[in-house]
């Protein structure tokens, strides 16, 4: 079977971002199957083009997955309307390309941004082959729970194209658990939803190291280091941080170390320099296989969300990450995940968007080393068992087989 997946973000282990689809294609490549994946020439989190030796790489067979990148227009990280235009360049020559692929199966989509989705679902009508519509965000509910989409007509307009790829894809594949609720909400039968959660190769990530050669070439050797590992946008909060930096100043054991990139960083790095908080690093962006090394420099990790509703229905990757690198979880995201943090015993809960509280619980940790590495042991077989990215490769390739033979 051939999958032709319409990607803007693919990101592969040599790249920075989430690698949820790599893995899942891979193991879907391990069970017999191909995989041809249309991806943007913009990095999406430095938003800067791809090189000429990436795209050679890239148009070789990587583990059985083949990457077609097609242009993109570079205002991906420019306010909310260059990231339209940013979206709608890609979907258009995403579009083109996947009537390119020749003899394909299957055609998926994943959404956000959810004009990708639009690309795909043509591609597999003009194909006359089977569409497999994955759901990581509910588009356009964020953008307006964020305050980005306010015009009624525009809402309306989002709304209606939402319904409009839900009733036209053969199935859909959910990352999280609140998204089956709000998938029948909106007429979805429940048949036509497979959840496919968030998860972790756990083989990527290894509990037992120190991490001392980095934090050596980082001058922050003997400190109680707190990793933020992921994007630095408007949506992940992260003046909490720094806010609980401040707070933290006068305590000199305590770094906050943030690896990653976004339209966010540079004004949060600015805030950071302002303020003076020299417990505070900013090391850019890494790709995805350097994770195991900034993890292990952790003896915590935090992750951040603004205090919305829709942000309470997320599965965030990197909370897998910290749990495989067995490092316990500040988590500062009500919700479905912290659902799975406390029940797995992981980490401390604060309430988005309480810098004090986050900085209590950053102490809180710092002082009780004994509870914080159960929290850790705790975290790592629960991801294990749980949420491990082998057995959903398993459950990802008998969802494709499914779905392509209804083509």
């Amino acid at each position: 079977m051939h999958v032709l997946l319409i990607h803007q973000g693919f990101a592969t282990p040599n790249e920075p971002g989430g690698t949820r689809h790599f893995e899942l294609a891979r193991g879907a490549v391990e069970q017999g199957h191909r995989f041809t994946v249309i991806a943007s020439d913009l990095g999406y989190f430095s938003g800067r083009r791809a090189s000429r030796a990436q795209r050679i790489n890239d148009g070789e067979i990587v583990s059985g997955i083949q990457v077609r990148r097609t242009y993109t227009h570079p205002t991906l990280h420019g306010g909310f309307a260059g990231q339209l235009v940013s979206f709608i360049s890609f979907a258009l020559s995403s579009f083109i390309e996947a009537l390119r692929v020749p003899k394909i199966d299957l055609v998926m989509a994943t959404s956000p941004p959810i004009f990708q989705a639009v690309s795909a679902w043509l591609a597999s009508s003009l194909r006359r082959r089977p569409l497999l519509l994955e759901i990581r965000d509910l588009w356009p509910e964020f953008i307006v729970d964020m305050g980005k989409l306010r015009n009624p007509l525009v809402i309306l307009l989002a709304r209606w194209l939402e319904r409009f790829l839900y009733a036209r894809a053969d199935h859909i594949v959910v990352n999280s658990p609140a998204y089956v609720d709000y998938l029948i909400a909106k007429g979805v039968a429940p048949g036509k939803i497979t959840f496919l959660p968030n998860g972790v190769d756990p083989t990527t990530f290894d509990p037992s190291l120190s991490g001392n050669g980095l934090r050596k070439s980082l001058n922050i050797k003997g400190k109680f280091v707190v990793v933020y590992a992921g994007v630095m946008g408007p949506a992940n909060n992260l003046d909490v941080v720094l806010e609980a930096a401040a707070d933290l100043h006068g305590d000199k054991r305590i770094v906050f170390l943030l690896v990653g990139d976004g339209k966010a960083r540079n004004q949060l790095q600015s805030q950071a320099d302002a303020q003076r908080l020299e417990n505070v690093l900013f090391v850019g962006a890494y790709p995805k296989g350097r994770m195991r090394d900034f993890l292990a420099v952790g003896d915590a990790c935090v992750a951040t969300l603004q205090n919305i509703p829709m942000f309470r229905m997320t599965y965030p990757n990197k909370v897998f990450d910290y749990m495989a690198a067995g490092r316990p979880v500040l988590l500062a995201i009500d919700g479905v995940i912290r659902e799975v943090v406390e029940a797995a015993g992981a980490g401390l809960f604060v309430a988005p968007g309480d810098a004090k509280s986050l900085a209590e619980a950053v102490r809180y940790l710092a002082d009780h080393p004994h509870e914080s590495a159960a929290m850790s042991r705790r975290g790592r077989a629960y991801v294990e068992k749980h949420f491990n990215r082998a057995d959903q490769s398993r459950q990802f390739a008998d969802v494709l087989e499914t779905v392509a033979a209804r083509g």
